[in-house]
This record gives C-alpha cells, structure tokens and sequence, in this order.
C-alpha cells in the first residue's frame, strides 16, 4: 500500500514481530493441562491480541478474523493445527491468570514511557456492564485504571473484588506504578487517608476531589470557601487561574482558587500524609438556552498554585473522554457478553493494550476507529501498529 516508508514481507515479518509486544506475551504460564494443548499459547494470545486491534469484540470474532487471516498468520506463528476454534480462545482467557496478563502488559508499557515524572496520572474505575451473570451469581466486572495524560496510555488496572469497592482497588494499582514525581488525581472515593499516605510514600503528589464522604473536612472546606468568596477573598494569601474556552454554541468559564492548608485555621496536615493546600474550581457553562453552575473541592500536596491543580483537574477528564468513552463507543465494551472466569478481565486488558498501540501509531491521523479499520483491512499497517 502506498503511502509507508516500507513493506513489510514475509522475510522481514517474522522478526519484526517477534521483535514487537508480542515478546513480552512470550512467558506466560500455559493454565492448560498437557494433552489439550493443541496450540502454542504465544499463537492463541498473539491472534486474540492482533483480532481485538482489528475490531474484533468476541471469541467468535477472532475466530473470524484469524480464518481470514489463515495464510499470513502462518508466516509468523506455529498453527501446527490451524486456526484455534472460538471454544479454544474461550476457554484459555477465561484460566490465563490476569496478573501474568498484566504483568506482560507492565513490562512492555515501561519499554515505551521512560520518565512520567511531572505528568497527571489520573484514577478512575469503570463497570463492564454486560459482564454480569443474569442468575446473579456473578457481579459486572469492576475495573480501576491508571491514565497517563501526557502519554495518553492506560498504565494498568486493577479488578475491584466482589462484596468490595474502589478504596480496596485504588492501593493495588498504585503499587503497581511508579509514581515518583508524577501527580496522582482520584476521585472523591478515593478522597482517603491511607490512599494519600500511599501515594506520598511513593514520592507523588496528589489532588483528590474532597466530597461529603469525608465529612467534616468537606464541610470546613466548603464554609471557608463561602465566607472568602463573601469578603472578596480580602486579606487572604490564595492563588488564582482562570480560563474560557468557546465551541460548539457552548462557552465554559473555570475559575480556581487555592491556598495553603494553614488558611483553614484547623491542622488537617496531621491527619492527611503531605496535605499543603486546599481549592476550589467554579465551572460556569452557558449554553443557548441556559447557565449551568458547578462547585467542586479539592485537597493536595502540592504547594498553593492554582493554575497546576486546575490544569491537573482538567487533565484528570482524559480518562473519561480518551479512555472509558472510547472502550464504549468505539470498543462497544459495555455490549460485551463475555463473563465467564478471568475472561472478562483478560479481554479488557487487551482492550486497553490496543488502545494503547492504536494511539502510539503516529503516520495515520485518523480516528481510532478508523485506524482499527485500517488494521484490518492492511496488514503492513497492522504490522507498524504492533512493531512499534
């Protein structure tokens, strides 16, 4: 095809590929008993990887696609007995253990992200809707990701257990990252003493969003704030930033205020591992037909500097919209009816690695879609999406 600085051909292929993620999928322990092991795991976990890049959303559909595929395939990986059947690719991510899954995917993302120091790191989970099992022995699958905002990559992911919630979850997937000099922003659930302690034990920062569920120091916060506003902020030592963006009829006006922890006259720093300062960001949005109000509160590490926490906030809203919108629009995962043991879990790492390889694909400037698209359709494209 034209347009690309090379082709890839069947000399070169196979080791451009095995020179790609691919190798770090190399060492996974087979979960199969030895005589069901009608194909190598690295041709399994390759193919589902290479159909999931090309739109595949099933076992069916990778089927699909690696039928379609057969000729190429075979260039590259050992099918000493063909294609897998769907039963087969079922029946393996649903034993593969997620945590060699996602160990595989750690190790390739830290050959690709050398230094996150000074970047947002946003936390945030996300419900696999149609993970459920309709007798009810089995919740939907609850994930928590890690967000690089610079990079725009997911880091990892962590399940939230049964009869459990994200405070559990939050910890487990900051020890997997290094977060040295990086800005952690979570949530209000993540609003938690242990969780600061965690993230200033592992040399980052934090801006957590502080809502009722930390009651009395919501409630400091919120006063302080009504009785600055009151008296024009007047005598106060506060930062200030502001910013207005205009589009689509639509106009947004964020106005932020921070101050140190000290301003509050209570010492909430004993409580709080590395609490320095406290804000505030007003969102103003006019639309055509009304004007819309917003107050949230926020605790951080950081030193009083309004314009980093409101860029840090902005830039925590990444993972919704390049992140959890794309999995759904684009990736169809809420309509995924694949819940059987570690499947659903497994299939959301690949989701996220694809994600991840799509966006590192620089030569096409093109939707993710379309670049899935594309990938199907071309395998020398394919190829420079794997082989980065």
């Amino acid at each position: 095809m034209r347009g690309y600085p090379f082709d890839y051909h069947p000399a070169t292929m196979s080791f451009s590929l095995e020179a790609s993620i691919l190798k770090y999928f190399g060492n996974l322990e087979d979960p199969r008993i030895e005589r069901t092991k009608h194909h190598p795991l690295i041709s399994i976990v390759a193919i589902a990887i290479l159909a999931v890049i090309c739109g595949a959303d099933s076992w069916v559909a990778i089927e699909t696609y690696a039928c379609s595929k057969r000729d190429w395939l075979e260039q590259f990986l050992p099918l000493p007995n063909g294609i897998p059947s769907h039963d087969t690719f079922a029946r393996v991510f649903a034993r593969l253990k997620p945590e060699q899954l996602q160990q595989s995917f750690e190790q390739w993302i830290n050959s690709v992200t050398t230094a996150l120091g000074g970047q947002v790191i946003a936390l945030d989970g996300k419900t696999v809707r149609g993970s459920f099992n309709r007798n009810g022995e089995q919740k939907a699958l609850q994930l928590v990701s890690a967000w690089a905002s610079q990079h725009r990559l997911v880091l990892g992911q962590v399940k939230v257990e049964e009869n459990s919630n994200e405070i559990t979850a939050i910890p487990a997937l900051l020890n997997l990252l290094e977060i040295a000099g990086c800005i952690i922003t979570i949530d209000a659930i993540g609003c938690q003493q242990s969780i600061a302690q965690t993230i200033i034990d592992k040399k980052g920062d934090y801006i957590l969003s502080l809502k009722g569920n930390q009651g009395n120091l919501h409630k400091a916060v919120k006063q302080w704030f009504e009785q600055a506003v009151k008296q024009g902020f007047e005598g106060i030592e506060y930062s200030y930033h502001e910013t207005i963006e205009a589009n689509h009829d639509r106009i947004e006006i964020r106005k932020c205020w921070t101050i140190p922890v000290s301003e509050l006259g209570v010492n909430y720093a004993q409580a709080w591992a590395g609490l320095r300062s406290i804000g505030m960001i007003v969102s103003e949005r006019r639309l055509w037909n009304k004007t819309t109000y917003e107050v949230r509160y926020y605790i951080s590490s950081l030193t009083s500097d309004a314009k980093v926490v409101a860029q840090a906030v902005r830039s925590h809203w990444g993972i919704e919209n390049s992140l959890h919108w794309v999995l759904d629009v684009t990736f169809a995962e809420d309509n995924s009816r694949i819940r059987k043991d570690h499947a659903p879990q497994n299939l959301a790492l690949l989701r996220h690695l694809a994600i991840n390889l799509l966006r590192q694909e620089k030569t096409v400037n093109s939707s993710l879609a379309q670049k899935r698209y594309r990938a199907a359709l071309d395998n020398n494209y394919l190829v420079r999406v794997i082989a980065q």
